[in-house]
C-alpha cells in the first residue's frame, strides 16, 4: 500500500463489491458457506433501501483505486446505532485501517447524538474483537448458534457514547 488510504462515501457498485469480497474472504479464512454472503447482501441492501442521510453513513476505504475495506453505521433508534460489516482486505490488515474505520463510526455516532453504539460479531473474529475492545466496546452477552455452516459463538458488544 504505497499511497495512503482514503475513506470515501458509498457509491454505486460498492454494495456488490463488499458483499462479494466478504463472502469470499470469510469462505477462504473460516470456511463459512454462502449463507454468510447472503446475510451481508441483506444487511447492505437494507442499508441502501432505508438510508437515512442524517443518521447513517458508510465508509469505503480505498488505496490506489482499490477497495481495501469498509464499515457501515446503521440507525437502530434515536439513541442507538449499530456498527455493521467491518472488513479489511488481507493486504491492508495490521495497518490500523480497521481501527480507523471503527473510529469513523464512533465519531459519526457521537456527532449525530447517539447514546449507544452496538455491534454483533463472532468470538472467532479475534482481530475485530481486539479493535472493538481497544475502542472501548464492552461485551454484553454471548450466544451459541449454528450459522454459515458452523457452530459459532455470537457476541453482542456496546459502547456507551453518553457524557
Amino acid at each position: 500500500m504505497k499511497q495512503g488510504v482514503v475513506l470515501r462515501p458509498l457509491r454505486v457498485g460498492d454494495i456488490g463489491w463488499v458483499t462479494h469480497r466478504q463472502g469470499l474472504l470469510y469462505a477462504q479464512e473460516y470456511g463459512w458457506d454462502g449463507t454468510f454472503e447472503a446475510m451481508v447482501a441483506e444487511i447492505a441492501s437494507l442499508f441502501v433501501k432505508n438510508f437515512d442521510a442524517e443518521k447513517e453513513c458508510a465508509w469505503i476505504a480505498e488505496c490506489e483505486g482499490r477497495v481495501v475495506g469498509s464499515v457501515f453505521l446503521v440507525k437502530v433508534s434515536d439513541v442507538e446505532a449499530k456498527l455493521r460489516l467491518l472488513y479489511v482486505e488481507p493486504e491492508a490488515r495490521g495497518t490500523g485501517l480497521g481501527r480507523r474505520l471503527t473510529d469513523e463510526c464512533i465519531a459519526f455516532a457521537k456527532d449525530r447524538g447517539y447514546q449507544k453504539l452496538s455491534l454483533w460479531t463472532n468470538d472467532i473474529l479475534h482481530a475485530a474483537r481486539h479493535i472493538y475492545q481497544q475502542a472501548g466496546f464492552v461485551l454484553l452477552s454471548e450466544e451459541s448458534h449454528h450459522s454459515f455452516g458452523h457452530d459459532l459463538v455470537g457476541q453482542y458488544w456496546a459502547l456507551d457514547l453518553g457524557d
